[in-house]
């Protein structure tokens, strides 16, 4: 069974990657500069992107199952060539937005866009898909690092906003499962980590991890804002800014803490503090 990822050497991907190869499955890797991949020898990888559909009929053929990165506009023409070429299964993760937790994630700029996507899995033909939608990630910290490297800072809005952040070999781990086990078709999983956790608490976390004390500087939402615009798309700048500030006036409209991930792996969600450990090099 050759399974096709795509965001492989992201994050998330690179741990889809190790724990296919850990359960000794034959695993392809789409990417847009395969010489710089940096993957195992045991995966191939094949050069495509995700937006470019024309690149995709021969990353895809033999292929029985996959894994979707969201690039949320490429979605509906990668599922319905899927569906032509004959792939068995997809996975494609989103984000906890897509499940309407809140009146504030349905009005969210996000929302619509992960429902589309997901809609065109769910209406593809494909027999057998999976939805994961994790929370926000742990991974977002890695934000801060360069301030905590150079000035054992943090310059952040909202130091009381709250939320269950994932860790991403949680997420990965799920992921795998999906992709592999039988008894997922269908299933729309929202994944969280094991508690809500602050932006204070998170920064105590990576203060603890690397041995040295890093100060808070609260920014208003506008000097979040600016420092964003080169890498994050206004819709989702506003997103992430209405959650911060209703979930720091009002802890309890975060999302849940859900026991999804333990309940389909076995194993308890990491911690931030578990996360911090594992990236501590990152903030040294």
């Amino acid at each position: 069974m050759t399974i096709l990822l795509s965001g492989a050497t992201g994050k998330i991907g690179r741990h889809v990657v190790d724990n296919l190869l850990a359960a000794g499955k034959d695993v392809r890797a789409l990417s847009r500069q395969p010489d710089k991949a940096g993957l195992p020898p045991e995966v191939t990888v094949v050069e495509g992107d995700l937006t470019v559909p024309e690149s995709l009929t021969a990353a895809l053929d033999g292929v029985e199952s996959a894994f979707l990165f969201p690039v949320l506009e490429a979605i509906p023409d990668f599922v319905a060539l899927a569906k032509r070429v004959g792939v068995q299964r997809i996975v494609l993760f989103t984000g906890a937005w897509a499940a309407g937790h809140t009146d504030r994630d349905l009005g969210s700029w996000v929302y619509p866009r992960y429902r589309a996507a997901e809609a065109a899995l769910e209406n593809s033909g494909v027999p057998r898909w999976t939805i994961l939608r994790p929370a926000p990630f742990q991974t977002n910290m890695l934000w801060w690092a360069p301030s905590v490297r150079a000035e054992s800072v943090v310059r952040a809005p909202y130091p009381a906003a709250t939320c269950p952040l994932i860790h991403e070999a949680d997420i990965a781990a799920v992921g795998a499962l999906a992709l592999t086990e039988d008894g997922h078709h269908g299933a729309r999983y929202t994944l969280t980590g094991p508690a809500a956790v602050s932006q204070t608490e998170q920064v105590a976390a990576i203060s603890g991890a690397i041995g040295r004390e890093i100060r808070f500087e609260e920014l208003t939402a506008d000097q979040w804002r600016e420092s964003t615009g080169r890498f994050l798309r206004p819709g989702i700048v506003g997103d992430l800014l209405r959650e911060w500030s209703e979930t720091a006036a009002d802890p309890s409209c975060a999302l849940p803490v859900l026991t999804t991930v333990e309940e389909l792996t076995g194993k308890r969600a990491r911690s931030v503090d578990e996360w911090a450990a594992d990236h501590a090099a990152d903030f040294a």
